[in-house]
């Protein structure tokens, strides 16, 4: 069974490597030991710093794109290459803790899940109000009965045969929340796993609201939109 890791990375280059080392230990501390194979393909996202050749560096696969084209047009370029049974989304600024994937892994290797999604622990430094999150929560439940607390974290696995059959990923802030509100309508079985990953988290500044807000109007948005597109279906 392969595995293949996305990474998406924008200005990352003070994190990339540490990342990548945590995904290499993975492998040789897990993988190896269950014979898996592991490909790590970096999406350098058209950043400005020295992101692309820092991952270089590690030896892995790096595509190049010449401008930024945002997180879900990433992942699209990214699956044109990916060889894996399993596909894994990461963020870049997980440094060591990308060692954590291992925990998204088993469940679908047991056949106990089609998804997984990473449940991070509460962070220690305050972020936002929860207005986001409520949103994202509620909007999933409302269209798929399913109640789950993770609907924002980027970091999951897949079976490759959900990724083919929800066609190309959005883009946006609502990435995570409209794929998995088609997934879960499409009957596939998703999964929180507890992990110990850690990553940057926008503060209660201006630029960290700024960030949620933007979030917030493009949840709404794919949440809109779907109410809109099972109306023209009833």
């Amino acid at each position: 069974m392969n595995i293949s890791v996305l990474i998406p990375a924008f200005n990352e280059a003070q994190n990339i490597k540490q990342t990548i080392d945590g995904l290499i230990r993975l492998k040789d501390e897990f993988l190896n030991k269950n014979g898996m194979d592991l490909q790590i393909i970096v999406i350098d996202d058209g950043s400005s710093d020295n992101t692309y050749e820092r991952a270089v560096e590690c030896g892995v696969e790096v595509l190049k794109l010449d401008r930024n084209i945002g997180k879900g047009g990433a992942l699209n370029r990214g699956m044109k290459k990916a060889r894996g049974d399993i596909v894994i989304f990461l963020d870049a600024d997980l440094r060591g803790s990308s060692f954590e994937a291992y925990k998204l892994i088993i469940p679908i290797i047991q056949d106990s899940a089609d998804v997984t999604v990473a449940k991070f622990r509460p962070p220690k430094a305050k972020g936002g109000f929860g207005f986001v999150k409520a949103l994202a929560s509620h909007g999933v439940r409302f269209f798929t009965g399913h109640k789950l607390t993770s609907v924002l974290s980027g970091q999951r696995a897949f079976k490759r045969k959900v990724l083919e059959d929800i066609a190309d990923i959005p883009d946006g802030y609502s990435l995570e929340v409209g794929m998995l509100i088609d997934i879960l309508i499409k009957g596939y079985r998703v999964v929180e796993v507890d992990v110990d990953m850690y990553h940057d988290v926008t503060g209660r500044n201006l630029q960290g609201f700024l960030h949620r807000g933007k979030q917030f109007i493009h949840i709404l948005r794919v949440l809109i939109r779907k109410i809109r597109e099972r109306r023209a279906i009833a």
